[in-house]
């Protein structure tokens, strides 16, 4: 006889606890001006410089994929302002989350190729924006929410108090969170044959099995077959988006890329090369601002060794 899962009333209680006094730090870090979350964030960025800290090393090792053909000290200075991008996006979080939706909107002071967005809307046939992990997610995530309903897929974190926090933080008026399950995946369809927007991170590293290997800078990536398997059984439209930071605090531009038609191909390796190239045009365009310390190539094709063993 299968047993129940039991969940203690104090692990739940102490999980409340913990994520509301995570809030808390969260909302105090959230009231200090842009320009002061930004040195600090920088100061983040240097400290894990440093302090060789992991995310630090998995920037090097991936740009030294990626970006063979520059120098190691161009490298270096390129994984060095990506580490202090990232500081920032940590701070300008605790911004976004613990601020009402006009705060953050106020940040934006242009949008490139506007009209990709509007008229994909206009069309009502469903439209999802692949956002990648690039400039800051969670300012565009709001920007689009203030244009139309969106529902915005995450992957579940594996602390479930650092879940209660990323509910909270980004429960914004037009905003639904879906989880990345199967449960989920089936509401992502119902949104689109009802002419819904959906925004999904499309370089997420997703589970073995969940997706093929695909050309991403030229290095076999497991991607994602979520966004391309939705546009094939749909008849939405795809744009590339992602929310630039300006320099010297100024604030931020909201870019969109209009998506490769060969994202709906029946052949799914060459709609998810598309979807890798899409990506990769959005990256070209700043790439201090992509996450290089995300471990994009943690699983390799089958026969080929690890990409990190021996480098970090």
């Amino acid at each position: 006889m299968a047993r129940l899962a039991y969940t203690s009333p104090m692990n739940g209680l102490h999980e409340r606890w913990t994520a509301n006094g995570l809030f808390a730090l969260l909302w105090v870090v959230g009231r200090l001006p842009l320009r002061l979350q930004h040195g600090l964030g920088r100061w983040l960025g240097d400290l894990m410089r440093w302090v060789n800290g992991r995310e630090w090393r998995v920037a090097r090792r991936n740009l030294a994929l990626c970006v063979p053909e520059l120098g190691l000290a161009e490298r270096d200075a390129l994984a060095r302002e990506s580490m202090r991008e990232t500081g920032c996006l940590l701070l300008e979080t605790c911004r976004l989350w613990s601020r009402p939706l006009a705060d953050g909107l106020a940040l934006i002071r242009e949008v490139e190729n506007a009209e990709l967005l509007v008229q994909a809307l206009a069309r009502g046939k469903g439209v999802i924006v692949a956002a990648p992990h690039l400039g800051n997610w969670e300012l565009l995530s709001q920007y689009l929410a203030s244009k139309a309903p969106i529902s915005v897929v995450y992957r579940p974190p594996r602390q479930a108090f650092v879940e209660r926090v990323i509910q909270r933080g980004r429960h914004h008026p037009g905003v639904s969170q879906v989880r990345a399950e199967a449960a989920g995946v089936r509401s992502l369809f119902r949104t689109l044959l009802a002419g819904g927007m959906l925004g999904i991170l499309p370089d997420q590293q997703p589970k073995q099995g969940d997706g093929e290997f695909a050309p991403f800078f030229g290095i076999e990536a497991l991607t994602m077959s979520l966004l391309t398997r939705l546009l094939q059984r749909s008849e939405a439209e795809v744009v590339f988006a992602w929310a630039q930071r300006l320099p010297a605090s100024q604030g931020f531009k909201i870019v969109f890329l209009p998506g490769d038609t060969v994202m709906r191909d029946a052949d799914s390796a060459r709609a998810i090369a598309a979807l890798n190239r899409g990506v990769e045009a959005c990256v070209r365009r700043a790439m201090a601002q992509y996450q290089w310390g995300y471990k994009r190539f943690s699983i390799s094709p089958p026969g080929q060794p690890h990409r990190y063993d021996g480098h970090l």
